[in-house]
């Protein structure tokens, strides 16, 4: 891009679930009238979130203490879904340029017993549950039973899963990847779920907790995205958290798990201080996993505002020729009566010395619109999404 400041590094935060607005076919999922972070906002009586408002987020929506900036640092808007469906993998592949026409299967009420009935087979053992629930109630339902017995635990839920839970004790955490792997090989075809998720828990009865050791097998994208791009280019990938899970090794050139929200910061600002150029692209969970799904309104708020306390440390990693962006890629209103996903517009931000201030994005019609800009950063070409390169480049 002539006349334009060079790019050479993208940070790109995905702040798990935080989304800002029921989409116009939410209604389709259930989903009318949510807004994930507007609602955290109001049961919290106002968020602190003073660096987001900085570069843009109170310029987007109307949100309860987080007034619009009169001169923002950066550029704001939000971005809609044009996938089908409301789940990570959709919500993260369409973010890296892959947008589907159909959606994940989904099973609300079970799996079909022929398919559990051979998954038994290939485990050489019954499994319990085979319904749709919330892990952290399944696993106190079934728990006892499951120390007692040595069967499983396999759950789904709104989203396109095949979970599996076992205590550490009575199935190590390498059996229960096996596990994964053989429903993983087996969930093809009609009933291929986007994510086979290992969930290890420990504990007693009464006070069962899931561990760190969560582990996702997903589908291997369909078609190419960004990371294979920029990959495919000598350009540096670097995940941080479940991104390689959910892009199932494509694309990466290096990864690093996360423990939680604030290692993942300390990850990603690792990894800023590294020299190489091309993507850092980090997934912040614990909005989703610890608030979202649990319905917990007050942890959710305070895990904004936690994140936003350690925005000056990225801002002073940024080199003087990367680009911050921060999305995410579906919400989870905590204040639904369900605890699934919900069918969101999602905030798009971005931040650094060669992005122009002010700009006011709009509403994009696709979140590929972030493949498409980062990939014209590094003068490439991503066919899905319209770029916006050229109107926050100075």
């Amino acid at each position: 891009m002539p006349g334009k400041r060079s790019i050479n590094r993208v940070t790109l935060i995905v702040l798990d679930s935080v989304g800002i607005g029921a989409l116009p076919d939410a209604d389709k999922y259930g989903d009318e009238g949510t807004n994930t972070l507007v609602h955290c906002a109001k049961a919290a009586r106002g968020l602190k979130l003073p660096n987001l408002a900085g570069i843009g987020l109170g310029n987007i929506l109307d949100l309860p203490g987080v007034p619009p900036a009169v001169r923002p640092a950066g550029a704001y808007g939000r971005m809609a879904e044009r996938s089908p469906g409301k789940d990570t993998t959709t919500g993260h592949w369409e973010i890296a340029g892959l947008i589907l026409d159909r959606p994940f299967p989904v099973y609300s009420y079970g799996f079909p017993e022929e398919l559990i009935e051979f998954f038994e087979e290939q485990i050489q053992r019954p499994v319990l549950g085979n319904k749709a629930a919330s892990g952290t109630v399944i696993i106190e339902e079934l728990g006892a039973e499951h120390m007692r017995t040595g069967y499983p635990v396999v759950y789904t839920s709104a989203d396109s899963v095949f979970q599996i839970a076992a205590h550490e004790e009575i199935i190590s955490v390498e059996e229960l990847y096996r596990m994964c792997r053989i429903a993983r090989q087996l969930l093809t075809g009609k009933h291929a779920v986007a994510r086979v998720i290992a969930r290890p828990f420990v504990g007693k009865p009464g006070s069962f907790y899931r561990t760190e050791r969560r582990h996702d097998f997903s589908l291997a994208p369909p078609g190419p995205t960004l990371l294979d791009l920029l990959a495919g280019s000598g350009l540096t990938v670097l995940a941080v958290g479940k991104i390689e899970d959910i892009f199932a090794g494509r694309g990466i050139t290096m990864s690093v798990l996360t423990r939680d929200n604030m290692d993942g910061v300390d990850k990603t600002l690792e990894c800023m201080q590294g020299e190489k150029q091309g993507l850092i692209f980090t997934n912040l969970v614990d909005f989703d996993m610890i608030y979202g799904h649990r319905n917990n309104v007050e942890g959710y708020a305070r895990a904004l505002e936690a994140f936003d306390r350690r925005l000056p440390e990225i801002f002073g990693s940024l080199r003087a020729d990367e680009a911050l962006v921060i999305t995410a890629d579906h919400g989870c209103d905590p204040t639904t009566a369900g605890t699934d996903h919900t069918r969101e517009y999602v905030p798009v931000l971005v931040y650094g010395a060669p992005v122009r201030a002010g700009v006011n994005l709009g509403t994009r019609s696709t979140f590929a619109d972030v493949a498409a800009t980062v990939a014209e950063f590094f003068n490439l070409h991503l066919p899905a999404g319209t770029s916006f390169a050229r109107e926050i480049l100075l």
